[in-house]
Parts: C-alpha cells; structure tokens; sequence
C-alpha cells in the first residue's frame, strides 16, 4: 500500500528549472567572492561576483513568488508555524532567508571596510550557500515514485552544476586576468568532468530500472526530451566545452569564453530536462 502513486499532470512546471539555475549561479558567485579572502587571484571578483549574486537572489525569490496561485503564500516561508522540518521545502526558505540576511550584512560590512569580519562572514554565507543546490536535489531525490529524481546523486549533480554555472559567469567578468582565468578554467574543468561522470551514472542506473525508469530513459535520451537533454544538455552543454578546456585554446580567453557560453547552455537544459522529462511518463497513464 502506498507503493504506487498517480500523477497525471507536470506538477513542477519549468519555473523551477530556472529557479534552480539562477539560485545556483547566486551560491556560486557568493562562494568566488568569499574565496577572495583566500587567493589573492580572486581579489578583483569579490565586489562585483557579490552583487550579482544578491540580484540573482532576489531574482531567484520572485520567480518562487510569481508560480504561487495566490503569491502572498509566500509569508508562509518564513512563518515559523508554517514550517514542517522533515520537508527540504522549509529547510529552502530557511536557507534562502539565511543567505539573505548574511548577505546584507556581508555587503554592509564589506563597504565599512571591516575585513576580518567580512571574512568571517564570507566564510558563513558561503556554508549557507552550499545549502542551497543541496536543498534544491534534495526537493526532487525525496519523491519516491519519480525515475532519475529518486537518487542521491541530486543533490551532489546540483552541486556541481551550481560551481560550473557560477564560474562560468565569473569568467565573463575577469576581464583578462591570466591568473585569475587560469584559477577559474580549473574550477571548471574539475566540475564539469565531474558532471559529466554523474550525468553517466544518472543515466546508466535509469535505464537499468523498472519500466517507469526505462521509459524515463527513453523519453531523456531519444524521446521528446531528447534535443534538450542530449544535445543540448550532455553534448552541447558538457561534452563539448569539456574537450575546448582540455585544449590548448581553452587556456585562451577566447577558449573559456566559448566554453562558458556552452556550459550556461548546458545549465539551463540539463536542469530543464531532468526536472520536467521523469514527469512526462506519468502524462501518459
């Protein structure tokens, strides 16, 4: 009893695919502008990489708001009686309202000119900002009854998507630095062949699963998800600005600015595709 669950509508709608991209670049940037406390490389990120991680915060809050049917709903996340602890959704409005306030603080305290306290708080906001790809996999891994959302790999897959987005939009603003874009060009060469690996492992253990699994598959790989999950996502997306990085030319700046473009391509498909291609199974029966 309870083993088997219905649905017959798409009940997480794109809205969230975007939400978990912007929320993820928004954790990314925090943690570039707090390691440079850290490596003096990073020093000329830390203001700007800041304030656009606080816009797209804000950002990322008005898109939750804007997909409620009554928006006001939206002071139930952080009324304390509203809250229910044992559902990562609570522990995502605490997380956000967290890294919110840090940041107001991180900014204010930053602009006093404060550095070991604003060091100290770099290093809070960026723990808190952890939290928040971490909750966003954990909101999808916790349905039992959805193939590819059902594994622990989500939360480590919004991880790493979360760094490869983020220092891919770093590299927009380094502005030519060679050291500051070699440091970055590790970061996200690391992140992406680690993505790459766990994209393999989501897939190998779909296919291999119960029929709504192997269906999912389907749908993911050739099916109607196929474009945006293969091509654009794992080939496009991953595979290719994988291998401009392993190249000579991916140590150019022109080389990691086309690797950046692909990779946020690639971001915003693959969280796209893995949020809405596991519920088209249940559209059909």
């Amino acid at each position: 009893m309870g083993d088997w669950v219905p649905f017959f509508t798409i009940a997480w709608p794109s809205t969230y695919a975007y939400y978990f991209f912007i929320i993820g670049i928004s954790a990314a940037l925090f943690f570039i502008s707090g390691l440079s406390y850290f490596r003096e490389e990073f020093k000329s990120l830390r203001s700007s990489s800041f304030q656009l991680s606080f816009v797209l915060l804000v950002v990322g809050g008005l898109l939750l708001i804007a997909d409620l049917s009554r928006p006001g709903r939206f002071l139930n996340m952080i009324n304390p009686g509203y809250w229910n602890m044992t559902s990562p959704l609570t522990w995502g409005a605490i997380l956000l309202i967290l890294f919110g306030a840090v940041s107001v603080v991180y900014y204010l305290t930053m602009k006093k000119g404060d550095e070991v306290l604003a060091k100290k708080l770099a290093v809070i906001g960026s723990l808190i900002a952890l939290g928040l790809p971490i909750y966003t996999g954990f909101d999808l891994s916790v349905h039992q009854h959805r193939a590819v959302w059902n594994s622990p790999l989500m939360s480590v897959l919004a991880v790493s998507l979360s760094l490869v987005s983020g220092v891919a939009v770093a590299s927009f603003m380094a502005k030519g630095e060679a050291k500051l874009l070699a440091s970055l060009r590790s970061i996200m060469f690391a992140t992406t062949g680690a993505t790459a690996v766990m994209l393999l492992a989501l897939m190998v253990t779909t296919a291999y699963g119960g029929s709504a699994s192997e269906l999912t598959y389907m749908f993911m790989t050739s099916g109607s998800m196929g474009t945006v999950f293969m091509g654009l996502g794992v080939v496009v997306g991953t595979i290719v600005p994988l291998v401009v990085l392993a190249l000579p030319v991916g140590k150019q700046a022109t080389g990691m600015m086309l690797a950046s473009v692909l990779l946020l391509v690639g971001g915003v498909a693959l969280r796209y595709a893995i949020l809405v291609g596991p519920q088209i199974v249940h559209t059909y029966y």
